[in-house]
């Protein structure tokens, strides 16, 4: 089963007189974890374990997560610092003054400064903490449902693709015996054109052409191919492992490697048409992978 990185869940909680509402967004992202958080600062003690558990549940992504409590009027609850607000409209009215600038806008400008709209110095309540806990916990799981649904999408959608390629390698590999046959004769026309056929000893010629034909065998690589397809195919199946993008990603590159010496060896116009078209699928692939956790 494969879960995506991205989704979102929200879930409210109710303590007292006050709504607790909480969301969680989730987008991919190639690190393993980046998190940000966005509650009242009277949780701050809290942060370090929440931020473990958030890590733990969810494992990879970015991941946004917002808190916010509103009272029973449905009006947040904003708590502002005046003592903090206060110090720093006296030193920028004083900088104003200083450098002529207008005062119109020192407040607005205050509010988007640091720990204006911090707490005060309330801590926070155990069971307060305790309903805010269990709203994120909530809104985790339903995020991480909806990771599971984007998931079988994903892997339904790149199991048909890894259908479309193996289908096109048998049509390499039903090319092939052809493919080998025209360059051969191709060879020894051109040859023949340039040195004359009464000069060409063909015995050599036929060592010659053989060395070189068996330069543009493609046998391993389509075995090799089949190998990674049956793989990836595994790994999206298997059920015990969660995190399976990076080994996606890896068995990939690894499909992608065949395809390209593939390419390099075909000479044959018919056949690099089919592996452009075996590129187009595994670009698409590599596209969902990208989304996977």
């Amino acid at each position: 089963m494969l879960y995506s990185m991205t989704g979102f869940g929200k879930a409210q909680a109710t303590f007292q007189n006050k709504t607790i509402i909480v969301e969680v967004r989730s987008l991919n992202s190639q690190k393993g974890i980046d998190l940000s958080l966005k509650f009242s600062t009277q949780f701050r003690e809290q942060e370090y374990a929440l931020r473990n558990l958030i890590s733990e549940k969810l494992q990879r992504g970015k991941i946004d997560v917002y808190i916010s409590i509103e009272k029973e009027d449905h009006t947040p609850e904003v708590l502002l610092n005046k003592r903090i607000i206060k110090a720093y409209y006296q030193e920028l009215k004083q900088i104003a003054d200083e450098l002529g600038a207008p005062h119109d806008n020192i407040l607005a400008t205050i509010l988007q400064l640091p720990e204006v709209a911090a707490g005060s110095n309330e801590e926070s309540d155990e069971n307060e903490w305790k309903a805010v806990e269990g709203a994120i916990i909530t809104a985790i799981d339903d995020l991480n449902r909806f990771r599971a649904d984007e998931g079988k999408i994903l892997a339904s959608d790149m199991m048909k693709r890894i259908d479309l390629i193996e289908r096109y390698s048998v049509e390499v590999r039903a090319l092939d015996k052809t493919r080998i046959s025209e360059i051969k004769t191709r060879l020894q026309t051109n040859v023949e054109n340039a040195v004359g056929k009464e000069k060409i000893d063909p015995n050599r010629l036929e060592q010659e052409l053989l060395y070189y034909i068996e330069k543009l065998d493609i046998t391993e690589e389509l075995t090799r191919l089949k190998a990674h397809c049956d793989y990836i195919k595994l790994v999206i199946a298997e059920t015990k492992e969660e995190q399976k993008g990076r080994k996606l990603n890896f068995i990939s590159q690894e499909i992608g490697r065949e395809i390209n010496t593939l390419g390099s060896k075909a000479n044959y116009a018919s056949m690099q048409k089919i592996v452009v078209d075996m590129k187009d699928e595994l670009e698409k692939i590599k596209e969902q992978v990208s989304n996977i956790l």
